[in-house]
């Protein structure tokens, strides 16, 4: 364990502006606390399977999760979209005095994990195995690569691909992804995405639910949770599960949205106890 503070995971959504993020990150920077950016990039992907004449593919596992299908061609696609969205969010936080630098899970393998070359799917009211899926677990997260950038004083921003343990490049979660490297590092992590956080009811903005504290109350948020929302829900469990200080997952189109929900100011906050 290295001496990280906080993991940021800025959604990959169109409707999530990092702009805010980046602000809060150069502060944290300011008051020497070390900082790692995680992000995804799904608007970017779809866009440029689209561009590519592909349809974007998502899939539903039985547990009723959400997720993208990526078969040999869309990943290939994937990481050239993916790199694209790291490159231009580090020229933001360089732009903005934030020294970052780049990285995907297969860099120094930093993010390693066994592929899932078969999964299943819901096919209306049918199960079905999938075949020629490019993704993955992550199982490992490489700390002394992240040290190493921390003692030389940058910001690492971090993206999948992930390294498969056959030495192949395959698609993770992002959400997933810096749900391992917070548990791995101890650090708190905040989920930045493009809602107030997770609600009882998704079509009632009133019913935002503030505390994660207890494994009957994490289990309520996983009931309420639907769509994306759900692998939300589930990294949270999984970073406090590997050790993660806590987890708020909160609006990044909000004022100071990294500051305020280490503050417990907004955002859903999950626990430690929520584990227990």
């Amino acid at each position: 364990m290295v001496g990280v503070t906080v993991v940021v995971k800025i959604g990959g959504a169109r409707a999530v502006d990092p702009g805010a993020a980046v602000t809060d990150v150069a502060h944290l920077m300011a008051n020497d606390e070390d900082v790692v950016v995680v992000h995804g990039g799904s608007t970017a992907v779809d866009d440029a399977l689209t561009d590519f004449g592909m349809e974007p593919e998502y899939v539903e596992s039985p547990s009723g999760m959400t997720g993208r299908f990526t078969d040999r061609e869309a990943m290939d696609v994937f990481e050239m979209a993916m790199g694209k969205v790291n490159t231009d969010l580090v020229a933001t936080f360089q732009n903005a005095g934030v020294p970052a630098v780049g990285l995907n899970g297969v860099d120094g393998g930093l993010l390693t994990g066994p592929r899932k070359s078969a999964v299943k799917v819901v096919d209306g009211e049918k199960t079905k195995i999938r075949r020629g899926d490019h993704s993955g677990r992550i199982d490992s997260v490489n700390t002394d690569l992240l040290a190493a950038q921390f003692d030389a004083g940058y910001v690492p921003v971090v993206s999948v691909p992930m390294l498969a343990g056959e030495g192949t490049p395959v698609n993770a979660d992002a959400d997933r992804a810096a749900a391992a490297i917070a548990g791995a590092l101890e650090a708190s992590l905040v989920v930045l995405t493009d809602v107030a956080g997770v609600y009882e009811d998704p079509d009632d903005e009133t019913t935002l639910v503030e505390t994660v504290d207890s494994p009957k109350s994490l289990a309520a948020a996983e009931d309420a949770a639907e769509g994306f929302m759900s692998k939300k829900v589930l990294a949270a469990g999984e970073a406090l599960e590997g050790g993660a200080a806590g987890v708020v997952v909160a609006d990044a189109n909000q004022r100071d949205p990294v500051v305020r929900a280490l503050g417990g100011q907004v955002g859903t906050r999950f626990d430690p106890e929520a584990v227990t």
